[in-house]
């Protein structure tokens, strides 16, 4: 009856504390049932669950339940604080290298960027202006774009290039023959026929030596071209060169004398070498250069040094003075 009896005190306090049901055993081990609540009054629950102590006249204080979570929250985000997640940290920005400028806005570039330093775009070289300052028009220190004009063995490419070595200024040398043989396979060489495959790598040479001089002065550096150009042949004349760096391009035509041409051809090697009847044919087409009112060293009894002070003698009458053409 007494093992009845409690079960029947603690039924509903159980429904409501689950996990912290009365034990009868411990009950009988203490030697005493629960009272039964007084008649007329509503059975309450007591302060705390039985719970199996070693000392039953003192039961150890159990902590205050917790609070059923709110509905619209889920239970793992409550309780104890350490329970809570973290919510999670976008990752941080990539440090940028040391001495990298600072971008517009305070912002860094993206972390694909493989560069911090804009450069000017290139654009088409112009004319000087009326109003040029003496510096804009000082042929050893300003920033131009000279295109030296020849035919195979006049030294073009020894002259230009001791000529961008010896300026007081950043400058450049574009030799077209180099960017046209930075074809490997597949290279056309004109000199075994001059055909559309052929003309068109040369095309595609002339553009890029274009875009590369555009983009150097653009950037404070000057440059130097050198090509077979011819006066009377539109396929490799001058309005190519002209489209592709603009009107400010100073043309400059290096023409020795046929002797000269034919002994300094015979120095080269390999594809850069033709035959004396091919020099011969060139030179006599380059003659008409005479005509065209563009400025023309002899440089048959000249010295790479001395033709390199009159391309600074010439290139100080283009600036003045721009030639038409």
């Amino acid at each position: 009856m007494q093992h009845a009896g409690a079960q029947g005190a603690y039924g509903g306090f159980g429904a409501q504390w689950p996990g912290h049901a009365p034990s009868p055993q411990a009950g009988e081990a203490a030697g005493h049932t629960p009272p039964s609540p007084p008649q007329g009054h509503a059975q309450l629950p007591p302060p705390h669950p039985p719970h199996p102590h070693p000392h039953p006249q003192a039961p150890a204080p159990q902590p205050p339940p917790q609070p059923p979570a709110p509905p619209h929250q889920h239970p793992q985000h409550t309780g104890h604080p350490h329970q809570q997640p973290v919510p999670a940290r976008p990752p941080a920005a990539p440090a940028p290298p040391h001495g990298a400028p600072q971008q517009p806005g305070g912002s860094m570039p993206p972390a694909e960027a493989t560069g911090h330093v804009k450069l000017p775009p290139g654009g088409p070289v112009e004319i000087p202006a009326p109003d040029a300052t003496p510096a804009q028009l000082d042929a050893t220190r300003a920033a131009v774009a000279v295109l030296l004009i020849g035919p195979a063995g006049a030294g073009k490419t020894t002259v230009a290039r001791y000529w961008a070595d010896h300026r007081a200024v950043p400058t450049a040398h574009i030799s077209l023959d180099d960017v046209r043989e930075w074809v490997r396979s597949g290279f056309a060489d004109p000199q075994t026929g001059w055909n559309e495959n052929s003309e068109a790598q040369y095309r595609l040479a002339r553009r890029t030596c274009g875009f590369a001089a555009r983009n150097f002065l653009a950037n404070g550096i000057s440059c130097i071209l050198d090509d077979a150009v011819f006066p009377d042949w539109p396929v490799i004349g001058l309005g190519g060169w002209k489209r592709h760096v603009g009107p400010g391009l100073i043309p400059v035509v290096l023409l020795p004398g046929l002797d000269v041409v034919l002994e300094r051809n015979a120095e080269r090697t390999g594809n850069r070498r033709l035959a004396d009847e091919e020099v011969a044919h060139i030179h006599g087409r380059m003659a008409g250069w005479y005509s065209s009112g563009l400025p023309i060293i002899d440089n048959s009894r000249q010295d790479v040094a001395s033709t390199a002070r009159m391309l600074d003698n010439v290139v100080a009458r283009s600036l003045a003075s721009p030639v038409s053409w």
